[in-house]
């Protein structure tokens, strides 16, 4: 890298800073709002942990969780409940993800844009399992947050079926992590109750 390189990576860096500050749906444990550096932080934790019981590039699938959102630095996070027209979100993550990355090398920007398009698109497994995991680690917040009384925990139960349904592994975790999703709504003797649920 020579002088320009670094300079373009560091204003790159400081630009997806932002991320701690794009507030998500989503609360802690302790009530707090989730930022989208924090899901990305945990989503990227996830892919660690099961990459390699995944049977695919693991260090690819942190890369493409790592990238994901990082748009939303410019656009916001767009709740996964609400309603969307088809192909506008893309776009303009596509626009947002050009202004953020205008700074770095072009192969680093290329190579975002590649990990970020694999994700949107799913044209590889580890985009498939991206977005699989990306579902699931939304879930397990929901499940886990101290949310607002009026909270649909009932919406987790329908939500991202079919990208948790690609591999038997995040099958098996969504079952696990619907019968937390149940215990919010219907607590009971059988309810799975996450570490740190209040």
């Amino acid at each position: 890298m020579d002088d320009a390189d670094i300079d373009g990576t560091i204003a790159f860096l400081a630009l997806a800073e932002r991320l701690k500050d794009t507030l998500r749906n989503s609360r802690t444990s302790t009530g707090r709002t989730e930022s989208t550096a924090e899901h990305t932080w945990r989503l990227a934790l996830m892919a660690l942990l099961l990459g390699p019981e995944l049977g695919v590039d693991a260090g690819r699938l942190i890369r493409i969780c790592l990238v994901h959102d990082l748009a939303e630095a410019f656009t916001g996070d767009l709740p996964a409940p609400s309603p969307r027209k088809p192909g506008v979100k893309q776009a303009r993550e596509r626009e947002a993800l050009a202004t953020l990355t205008m700074t770095l090398p072009s192969r680093q920007r290329a190579e975002i844009f590649t990990l970020w398009e694999e994700y949107e698109t799913g044209s590889t497994p580890e985009g498939r399992l991206a977005k699989g995991l990306d579902k699931l680690e939304t879930i397990v917040q929901h499940a886990q947050g101290l949310n607002p009384a009026d909270f649909d925990y009932a919406y987790n139960l329908r939500y991202g079926q079919k990208d948790t349904a690609v591999h038997p592994l995040l099958a098996a975790l969504r079952a696990r992590l619907d019968q937390a999703t149940q215990g919010r709504i219907e607590p009971g003797e059988d309810a799975l109750t996450l570490p740190g649920t209040p």
